[in-house]
């Protein structure tokens, strides 16, 4: 019993805890929800509830006073918006994701998730950030149970077909440009964008790893062409330095092996033992 009920937890089947707030940290019937939401005590991420506000948030594409906005404009607000948030947050430790919700429903719409390497990393964060305010507008900071990302995002969207629009119940993230995620995560790793937390590189396109395999094979060339001499590289294929080539002359100069007996010559040696052997008193 105990095992079956560990293996729909946090699923459809589970008719005890909310299988949105345990993948998106977000339930559309908030308090009011049927099903247990779990609010965990201690995590690597925070929440911070509707904090971004896009300047088309009443009409997409429109401005409150009803003028159309430069998509460019708008990819520019939110990139200074996500800037400001990443130096604040990463003054407390390094942030694995973060990740801006584009949905438009109420319990997801601006919604950050800041992902830390260390739970204590973005507890600090949470206890710096209560009673603060952005933009006008107080911060509502919490603890989030979101730790992998691959489930609480749609692909649907990423793939640009999502039927759903604003209003999906799967997290619809933000992209930013490339030069701000160089600026921002490339420092000191590869962004890992809004994916989970595992270790694993993402997988090399093929040519690279071509290009790379003919370049090592080049490498392991002379300047005419030739492979070196097996004799003259270490055992990880590097050629010693200082360690002089084997020279030829000296394996010529090498007595030859002793010819093999014939077989009258060794009857006439067998012949002289038993004769010596005779002899002896």
């Amino acid at each position: 019993m105990a095992e079956h009920l560990a293996s729909i937890f946090g699923t459809e089947k589970d008719r005890v805890n909310c299988p949105f707030y345990f993948k998106i940290g977000a339930c559309r019937h908030g308090d009011r929800c049927s099903r247990l939401h779990n609010r965990p005590t201690i995590s690597p991420t925070i929440l911070l509830s509707n904090m971004y506000q896009r300047p088309d948030m009443i009409t997409p594409g429109v401005d409150p006073q009803g003028q159309p906005i430069d998509p460019r404009k708008i990819q520019e607000h939110f990139e200074d918006f996500y800037e400001d948030i990443y130096e604040e947050l990463s003054k407390f430790g390094e942030i694995e994701s973060l990740n801006v919700c584009d949905n438009l429903a109420d319990h997801m719409i601006g919604n950050v998730y800041a992902q830390f390497r260390e739970e204590d990393q973005a507890a600090a964060a949470l206890q710096a950030l209560q009673g603060r305010f952005y933009s006008g507008r107080p911060i509502i900071a919490d603890f989030s149970p979101v730790t992998d990302f691959r489930e609480a995002t749609c692909r649907q969207y990423e793939e640009n077909n999502c039927n759903r629009g604003g209003y999906c119940n799967f997290m619809h993230v933000k992209v930013i440009g490339r030069d701000l995620r160089r600026k921002l995560f490339g420092s000191y790793r590869k962004y890992r964008g809004h994916r989970s937390r595992s270790r694993s590189g993402s997988p090399r396109p093929r040519r690279d790893r071509d290009r790379d395999r003919h370049r090592d094979r080049d490498d392991n060339r002379d300047r005419n062409g030739r492979r070196p001499d097996r004799t003259d590289r270490d055992v990880g294929g590097r050629r010693k330095h200082g360690s002089p080539k084997r020279s030829h002359s000296r394996s010529r100069s090498r007595s030859p092996p002793p010819a093999r007996e014939g077989s009258e010559e060794r009857r006439a040696r067998i012949e002289q033992w038993n004769r010596e052997r005779e002899e002896k008193p």
